[in-house]
């Protein structure tokens, strides 16, 4: 399913680790995906309000945990910085489908990284 939200469809996530040699091109671009399907995930379901929006961004959040050791594995891993540039798209995503208000933490509420 193509995104139709202009804003998203343009957007390079996680372009930050892929600017950062530390972070292997080949998981950044699955975590990249990750943020994709969940955009189609919203476009599909249209949320009606930050409690319907949550239950999504935090199954696409426990997607990244499951990623996490495949950084590790790539001898990297989702560090400080990575943290917030993940959390950065994530609130990308929510403002891009004019959920300003909501908060990035609980976004990423079910993250163990």
């Amino acid at each position: 399913m193509p995104i139709t939200n202009q804003q998203v469809a343009e957007h390079v996530f996680l372009r930050h680790m892929y600017a950062d040699s530390y972070f292997p091109d080949h998981v950044v671009g699955r975590g990249g995906a990750i943020l994709t399907r969940l955009c189609e995930r919203i476009e599909a379901e249209q949320p009606s309000d930050l409690a319907a929006l949550y239950v999504l961004t935090q199954a696409a959040t426990e997607e990244f945990n499951l990623l996490e050791a495949e950084f590790e594995a790539a001898g990297s891993e989702i560090e400080t910085v990575a943290r917030e540039w993940i959390a950065d798209d994530f609130w990308f995503v929510a403002s891009a489908y004019g959920f300003t208000d909501a908060d990035v933490e609980e976004l990423i509420a079910t993250r163990d990284w």
